[in-house]
Formats: C-alpha cells, structure tokens, sequence
C-alpha cells in the first residue's frame, strides 16, 4: 500500500482530541444531542443514547451504523463497557458512561464504518473496502477478539516477594499491563495471554488507533515471555528505550530543636536510581505474534496525522526478521480507508473526525 502520510502536517494525540471534541461539541449542540463533558484538562465529550419515537439515536455514531449495531447482539455488546472516568462523576452524571460513547473512542469509529449497511451487508463487505484491505467479500466483521498469545512457561507461582521493592516496581504495573494469571496450567503449551484484537476480518486482524497516545512500553521480562518472539523478530533491534530516574537526596538531619548546624556542612550525596530498558510498541508485538499464532495477517489502522504511531510501527516492522510472514503485516490509514467509502461515509467523516480521503 501507498502511504502519503509525510505530506501531511504531523499531529500530536492531545491536539487531534483536541479537535475531535472541538468537532463533537458543535455537533452536539447544533443538533440537540444528548451529551456531557468529563473533567481534567483535556475534557472529552461524552454522547448518550437517546429513544426517540421514530428511531434509536446517539451522537457518537452514524445513525445507520448505530441501527446496525443494536439490531446485532454481539456487536451491540461492545457497547457495555462501562467507561472509566463515570465512576469519578456518577453524581452528576445523568446516564452511565461506556467507553464508546467518548467522541475519541477509536473502536468507536472503528465500528461507525464497519457496521455501516452500505459497507456490510447480507453477510459480505463492500467490494472496494474488501480489495483494499486484501480480504474476501464474505469476512465477518468481528470486534474485541482474544485470539491468544502463546506463551514458553507458566509464571512461577512460589516466587519470592523479595524481587519487588518500594524503589522498584514491577514494569506490568509502571505501565498498566496486563500480567498472566498466576494460576496452575495442566498443559504449559496452552498457556496464552488472552491480548485483544480489536478487528477480526477472516484471516485479517486490525488494530485501530486513533488520539492514543502510544502503543504502550514494557520492560524486557513482560516481552520475554512470548513462545515466538525470537521467531519472529530480531529482539535487539526493537524499539528501545533506556529511562534513569533522577538521583534523589537523602532526608536531612533537622536541627531546629536541637542544635545549630555545623559552619561546614558537607553536602549530602544523592542518592542514584538504578536505570531500566523499556521495549516500545508493546502493543503491535502482542498483536503481530497472535497474528502468527492464528496463521493471520495484522494491519495497523490509525490517522495519516499521526506521524508518531506510524514512526513507532515501523520501527516494528523493521525488527520483523521472519520474512515469509512480513509481508502480512500493514498499514492503513482511515485517510485511505475514507477513499473507498461511499459519500455518505465520507461527509460523515469530515465533519466529525476532521477526517478527508486521501
């Protein structure tokens, strides 16, 4: 695939929320839908449902797509996921939050496309849309898949609580990761982490990015586990980076109601913090492995504005070194995608996501 995306002016993650919820909140009050806005300093605009007499309604999605969805239970249960910020404002809130409803939810606009009935219907996608994403015509559009990750050995369940200290945490929880059950295996090789894909289109896995800030980091030992890593890539060429933390001072002796200080004091050295390596792109290499583990192919779908998503994702894919499987791995811009939409689509596109065919 072509990819324009260097002509485009590079976008950081908080300008394009920015004015994606720019775009959400005129909507939302030029058309009287029902809405509220979280708190923080980058409040997101939050869109509810709505039962009107002729039809269901909500802002945050194509009314079509949103008829489409709620008519199909199990796409319509990806829209029960309760969003993290409600439990922080529930007393004012006047309906439950879900992560979906947040004008920036990428699955969001994942699903406002691909629920669409001029692009899936009667069990076949859109011609144009299935050439362009190299799937056939009759792939079913699956959201929020667990696949599995296949993993060398169970972790051990005796571990010593002395390997964690205070002035050490674990990288699974530095980073919000997800750490694998510590729960006895009758067979190690069945041993999997449970990774989400947020797309499955047959044999095609996708993973739709859109104001996230990254593809999340990990420490090597979270990255070691995987059964395929050395397989499919070149481990030290993956994106890295080395973090020291700043060398604090130790507690000073407090005079005030002892004595006076001595005339010399001699300066307390710093204390230094040992430095850690963090692997970048932890998220790709989840879903790249479960692509392989599945016989699958993985594309990255996310804004042509953001330069740094697709920096880090070829960073990636440079350390592929499994050649016969690099070249099922991709990239798709929604900028691409909007191109082979049809009109309707793509009105809908602009004016929400700012989002133009390329």
């Amino acid at each position: 695939m072509a990819h324009n995306h260097q002509t485009e002016t590079p976008w950081s993650a908080s300008l394009l929320r920015r004015d994606l919820n720019a775009r959400a909140q005129y909507l939302a009050i030029a058309g009287n839908l029902l809405h509220e806005q979280t708190t923080g300093s980058e409040p997101s605009i939050i869109f509810g449902h709505e039962k009107l007499a002729e039809q269901d309604r909500h802002g945050n999605f194509h009314p079509a797509s949103y008829a489409a969805i709620c008519a199909n239970p199990a796409w319509s249960h990806r829209l029960t996921k309760v969003h993290t910020a409600h439990r922080r404002v529930r007393a004012r809130a006047d309906w439950q939050w879900m992560e979906l409803d947040c004008a920036n939810s990428s699955d969001a606009l994942l699903m406002n496309l691909f629920c669409h009935p001029l692009v899936f219907s009667d069990g076949h996608i859109n011609t144009a849309v299935a050439n362009l994403l190299g799937v056939p015509s009759n792939a079913l559009p699956n959201f929020g898949i667990h696949p599995g990750v296949p993993l060398k050995k169970p972790r051990s369940r005796n571990r010593k609580k002395t390997t964690r200290s205070i002035a050490q945490p674990d990288t699974a929880s530095l980073f919000n990761e997800a750490v694998i059950p510590e729960t006895p295996q009758p067979d190690e090789s069945n041993l999997k982490d449970r990774t989400e894909i947020d797309l499955q289109l047959d044999s095609l896995f996708v993973e739709a990015k859109l104001t996230e800030s990254n593809f999340q980091a990990a420490g090597p030992r979270l990255i070691e586990r995987y059964r395929d890593l050395e397989t499919i890539f070149d481990v030290e060429r993956l994106p890295s980076k080395i973090i020291t933390p700043a060398a604090t001072h130790p507690a000073t002796e407090d005079f005030s109601d002892l004595e006076e200080p001595p005339s010399n004091p001699t300066a307390p050295s710093p204390i230094a913090k040992s430095s850690r390596t963090i692997i970048q792109g932890y998220q790709l290499i989840r879903n790249v492995l479960a692509a392989f583990a599945s016989d699958a192919s993985f594309c990255v779908l996310c804004d042509a504005r953001r330069h740094d998503l697709i920096e880090t994702w070829y960073a990636i894919l440079s350390a592929v070194h499994y050649h016969s499987f690099a070249w099922r791995l991709k990239l798709l811009t929604w900028q691409e995608l909007a191109a082979v939409l049809p009109e309707d689509l793509q009105s809908f596109l602009e004016t929400k996501y700012g989002i133009i065919p390329a």
